[in-house]
C-alpha cells in the first residue's frame, strides 16, 4: 500500500464522524439550499474576469491547496469558479482570483502572500492547513502563520473582510493534536472577527462517490458541495459589504 493510500485512509477515517450519515443530510441540505443556476461552463483560476474590471466591486482571493486548485479537474471545476459563477447569476460584481497551489502549506502561502496581494483584495478565503496536518506540523507553527497572513493582508487593504475554511486532522497523529489543530480555525476566526467555514470539507469527505480516486480530493461534484459550504458564509458577508458601501459606513 502507498504511503498516499495510508495517508487517504487514516483522513478519511478522521472525517467518517462528520461524514457519515451526516454527509447524506448535508448532501440532501446543499441540493436544496445551492443556488439554481442555469447549466453553462464556468471559468475559474488567476485569470478570471467574467465580471467587467470597470464595474468590479474587488477582489475575492483563494489562497489555498490543491483543493482549491482543482487538483486532477482543472482550475475551471474548481470551488472558486462555481463562486464565480454564482456571484454573476446573484448580480454580485466580485472577480475572483484562485491562487491555489497543489502541496501548499501555511508556510509557503505566507512565503507567497507578497505576490498575491499584487491586486487590491476586497475578500481573502483562506484555506490553509490541510498539508500542515497531512505532515504533522506543530499546529502553533500553523496558527503563526495564518495569523501572518491575515494580518498582513489586512495591514495592506484595511477594508478587506477575511473568511477562514476550518480543516480537520488525520487521527493517526493523537487526539492531543487533531483537536489542537482543530481549534486553530475557530480561534483565529475571533481573534480577528472573521468569518469560518466550520469544515470545508462538510458532506464531501469520506463519501467515496464525491471523491477521486486518492479519496482526498472532491470530484467536480463535490467541488460544488464545497463551493456551497462556502457560499453559505461568503454571500452575506458580501451583501453586508454592499450594505456598508451603500451607507458610507467603514
Amino acid at each position: 500500500m502507498t504511503m498516499s493510500r495510508i495517508i487517504a485512509g487514516a483522513l478519511a477515517a478522521a472525517l467518517t464522524a462528520c461524514s457519515g450519515p451526516a454527509a447524506q443530510r448535508a448532501t440532501d441540505t446543499q441540493r436544496a439550499t445551492e443556488p439554481q443556476l442555469a447549466e453553462r461552463p464556468v471559468t475559474g483560476g488567476d485569470d478570471v474576469a467574467s465580471t467587467p474590471a470597470a464595474d468590479t466591486a474587488g477582489v475575492i482571493l483563494f489562497l489555498g491547496t490543491s483543493l482549491t486548485a482543482g487538483y486532477g479537474l482543472g482550475a475551471e471545476y474548481a470551488y472558486p469558479a462555481v463562486i464565480q459563477d454564482w456571484l454573476d447569476s446573484a448580480g454580485l460584481p466580485y472577480r475572483v482570483s484562485n491562487a491555489g497551489i497543489s502541496g501548499e502549506t501555511s508556510a509557503g502561502g505566507l512565503r507567497r502572500l507578497e505576490w498575491s496581494l499584487q491586486s487590491p483584495v476586497a475578500v481573502l478565503v483562506l484555506e490553509l492547513g490541510a498539508n500542515d496536518g497531512l505532515r504533522g506540523i506543530d499546529p502553533g507553527h500553523m496558527r503563526a502563520n495564518l495569523d501572518s497572513i491575515i494580518r498582513l493582508t489586512l495591514s495592506r487593504y484595511p477594508d478587506s473582510d477575511i473568511v477562514i475554511a476550518g480543516m480537520q486532522a488525520p487521527p493517526n497523529l493523537g487526539e492531543r493534536y487533531t483537536n489542537a489543530f482543530r481549534r486553530v480555525f475557530a480561534d483565529l476566526a475571533e481573534e480577528h472577527d472573521a468569518a469560518l467555514v466550520p469544515f470545508l470539507l462538510a458532506g464531501v469527505a469520506a463519501v467515496d462517490s464525491l471523491n477521486q480516486e486518492d479519496r482526498l480530493h472532491p470530484t467536480a461534484a463535490g467541488q460544488r458541495i464545497v463551493a456551497a459550504n462556502v457560499w453559505r458564509v461568503l454571500e452575506p458577508l458580501l451583501r453586508n459589504r454592499a450594505r456598508r458601501a451603500r451607507s458610507g459606513a467603514p
